[in-house]
């Protein structure tokens, strides 16, 4: 037999009181008496009643749900974030839709057209780039906005990164003073701002402060995989490059061990220094230098960020940057 859906006036009629009461209860409002307090607390756990989350986002207008649309769920950049994001939403009572967008335009689009028509109060876009289509998207909604790990050149939405061309800058001059006089740069798509603007603006800056000259020869773009940092190996060891920077971790790992393959030694013969930070970095032999980011914490002051944009509340700042570091572990000298 199909079990029967309890409702809330199943619950007030067993505990012979007014729905009303039961909703006080329900939703934590002091003025109920502690008798019937724990009448109605009795009967719930005893019908086993579940208030409907949407019947009560209905009655206050808001679903108390934040749809998150990530690129890549199995990325540890990108599942950092993600824990950040969960724990303020637990925190503030905000149930979390999480979508993958597989950082495809068209499917950004429709995920967030879907978000969207399930009546989320706020959505939080982590994504490699801001798209025409998908800030055409997020100006036509009236849903509040925030970007976690991605930046809007224009600054239109609210965002929460760290520096990301001090951080690259950072990163590269390491490799300068080691007196490496060809540095690879190794990215995700340059149409990414973060890649083809910030981080690029960082490593052009390091070189050019260490008398080194740019050369195109030396910039490589690839998809956020293993797969495709194992299979740059030869193409950037025959550019002559002795070090690399590199913005993804997947990434890095795939360039390590394509170099420890061809019995190249790290750190001896070539150094790298990678972007994230995640546990990949301490998981690889050796253990692989990295920009830190507070990863958690963008995902978490994201998340605040958008709690008060749904609250209405005074925001100061809606470009948020948060520290970042380089911590120097193995692949560097």
């Amino acid at each position: 037999m199909e079990k029967q859906t309890i409702t809330i006036y199943d619950v007030a009629r067993e505990a012979n009181v007014s729905m009303a009461t039961v909703s006080r209860v329900v939703n934590g409002n002091p003025n109920v008496k502690p008798t019937t307090r724990k009448k109605v607390l009795e009967v719930i756990d005893r019908l086993d009643y579940r208030p409907n989350a949407v019947a009560r986002g209905l009655a206050s207008k808001k679903t108390t749900t934040v749809g998150v649309i990530i690129p890549d769920v199995s990325n540890m950049f990108f599942a950092s974030l993600a824990r950040g994001i969960d724990d303020i939403a637990t925190m503030y009572k905000y149930n979390i839709i999480l979508a993958n967008s597989d950082g495809e335009t068209l499917k950004e689009v429709n995920v967030l057209n879907n978000l969207l028509a399930k009546q989320v109060d706020g959505v939080i876009f982590m994504g490699h780039h801001i798209t025409d289509e998908i800030r055409a998207e997020f100006s036509r909604s009236k849903t509040p906005i925030v970007l976690a790990g991605s930046i809007d050149p224009d600054e239109q939405v609210g965002s929460v990164n760290i520096d990301y061309t001090t951080a690259a800058k950072d990163a590269v001059e390491i490799l300068a003073q080691h007196d490496n006089k060809k540095i690879a740069f190794i990215s995700g798509a340059l149409i990414d701002p973060i890649n083809g603007q910030a981080r690029m603006k960082g490593y052009k800056e390091a070189l050019s402060d260490h008398g080194l000259s740019y050369n195109e020869g030396l910039v490589f773009e690839a998809t956020y995989s293993f797969k495709d940092g194992l299979a740059l190996t030869d193409r950037v060891l025959n550019s002559g490059a002795t070090a690399a920077y590199v913005t993804d971790d997947q990434l890095a790992i795939g360039l390590l061990d394509g170099l420890l393959d061809k019995g190249v030694k790290i750190p001896e013969d070539f150094e790298i220094i990678t972007s994230n930070d995640s546990l990949l970095t301490d998981v690889a032999r050796p253990r692989l230098t990295s920009v830190t980011q507070p990863l958690y914490d963008i995902g978490a002051v994201a998340m605040r960020l958008l709690t008060k944009m749904m609250n209405k509340e005074d925001i100061e700042q809606k470009t948020i940057i948060l520290p970042h570091g380089v911590d120097e572990k193995g692949s560097t000298k």
